[in-house]
């Protein structure tokens, strides 16, 4: 995809894609600023690898990473000598990993906070290096999604972490925009985000691999829904704000979430 979006970017106006030369979009007519970033600054180095950095992308990096330090140290000091390569299941479940007997018993927030928990060291580097850069590719289109651990609940009794299920929930935006935009820049990014999809759900039946796919799934499912729902980014209108709305619940809601599960770890450990 980093090579896809080196020549074309999306017009902030009508959302349609045009050249990195363009400076009036051809199909709005509106006068478009300059690329943020040139084919020769920091985020083309090594070859392209290193996406231009988005904010939300590293707020959700930085808080995987301090739960993810919070959850070594518990565990370590509840006696687990290997935490920092993997963690154990009492310390997930303390830290809000996906519980369906906790769920049965109201704990819903679990579903959100198992998003941002890792089971160990391999696990994050891994789900933070696919953010880094599915990350900054979709914010610059849509700005941020999350979802998918609900159908995970429904169908696996398994716990379950990871920030893979919001991954998919990436893909499947994407996947959404291309099937929107009947162009071949739309068959190219669906073609390409299909087959990561497919690459993943793949890879998670392989054995030797705890991979909860319902998760994968749902959050794919998900994205896309919300995605082509959505319609064309960046349009204004009252559609356009009850997006913003929708997202800066999302925000509220992820806060809530933590904070129970906050009270639930306090009153557990007590």
């Amino acid at each position: 995809m980093m090579v896809l979006m080196d020549s074309r970017r999306m017009c902030p106006h009508c959302r349609a894609f045009i050249t990195i030369k363009d400076r009036v979009c051809p199909y709005c007519n509106e006068a478009v600023a300059p690329r943020q970033v040139s084919r020769h600054d920091s985020s083309q180095l090594i070859g392209g690898f290193i996406p231009h950095f988005r904010f939300n992308t590293t707020i959700i990096l930085l808080l995987n990473f301090g739960l993810y330090i919070a959850t070594t140290i518990f565990s370590m000091r509840g006696g687990n000598p290997d935490a920092f390569m993997n963690l154990d299941i009492r310390t997930l479940v303390s830290f809000g990993a996906k519980w369906n007997v906790g769920l049965a018993q109201g704990e819903y927030w679990r579903l959100v906070t198992a998003g941002f928990l890792h089971g160990g060291l391999f696990h994050i580097l891994m789900n933070s290096w696919v953010l880094f850069d599915l990350g900054a590719q979709v914010e610059e289109v849509y700005g941020s999604s999350r979802g998918g651990f609900y159908a995970s609940a429904m169908w696996s009794p398994a716990i379950s972490v990871g920030a893979s299920a919001g991954l998919f929930g990436l893909i499947g935006a994407m996947i959404a925009l291309g099937v929107r935009h009947r162009n071949p820049m739309g068959a190219a990014i669906r073609g390409m985000y299909l087959r990561w999809a497919i690459y993943g759900i793949i890879f998670g039946m392989l054995p030797g691999f705890r991979t909860d796919n319902a998760a994968h799934i749902g959050g794919l499912a998900a994205g896309f829904g919300i995605a082509y729902l959505a319609g064309t980014p960046g349009r204004q209108g009252v559609m356009e704000s009850i997006w913003r709305a929708a997202g800066w619940f999302c925000i509220l809601l992820t806060a809530v979430s933590f904070l129970k599960m906050y009270l639930w770890f306090a009153a557990s450990t007590r």
